[in-house]
């Protein structure tokens, strides 16, 4: 049994150790090049940047914006996660555009009453129901499946910076315990 204080000490040192990737959830190898971008050293997923990024734009705008009738953004939105469930739209589309409009509704929907107020919770619970989704789906790994490493007998090169990581992590945590 590990002691409650070497307990976080451990948890400290993991977040710190992983800090570069944790936001990442796709490989860092040339075939997914496109699909992560660079914060500093910090590497973190488009769509999900796209998203944090959409709803900022959506509630800034939702705050700033004098209000309007809930049902006509409602219904947009509505309408965009519909379309969302055909083919497989550009991440400006299926992460932005979602998150700036759920954001706008929320905000506006905060400020106008309780008939606002039970638009923000649905947008709300739209949202969470959208994310457990796309989570349950898992991230889409086609270019792993032609990828000429990945039967390779060394770890792929888009994980090896993971990889190298986890090691070292795994060295220090065993003198510690």
């Amino acid at each position: 049994m590990i002691d409650r204080v070497l307990a976080r000490r451990i948890d400290r040192f993991s977040r710190r150790a992983h800090r570069f990737h944790r936001f990442a959830h796709h490989p860092l190898c040339a075939a997914y090049r496109g699909e992560v971008v660079a914060l500093g050293r910090m590497w973190i997923c488009r769509g999900c940047l796209l998203a944090m990024l959409g709803f900022l734009a959506g509630g800034g705008a939702g705050l700033a914006a004098p209000i309007v009738s809930p049902w006509a953004p409602l219904a947009a939105w509505g309408l965009l996660l519909l379309a969302l469930t055909r083919g497989r739209p550009p991440k400006a589309v299926s992460r932005f555009l979602p998150a700036a409009l759920g954001a706008f509704l929320a905000a506006q929907g905060l400020r106008s009453g309780a008939a606002g107020w039970a638009v923000a919770l649905a947008v709300l619970g739209g949202s969470l129901a959208f994310v457990g989704a796309y989570r349950r789906r898992g991230p889409d790994r086609r270019a792993c499946a032609a990828c000429p490493e990945r039967e390779g007998p060394a770890v792929c090169s888009g994980f090896r910076p993971m990889a190298r990581r986890e090691k070292a992590f795994r060295r220090v945590i065993r003198r510690w315990i």
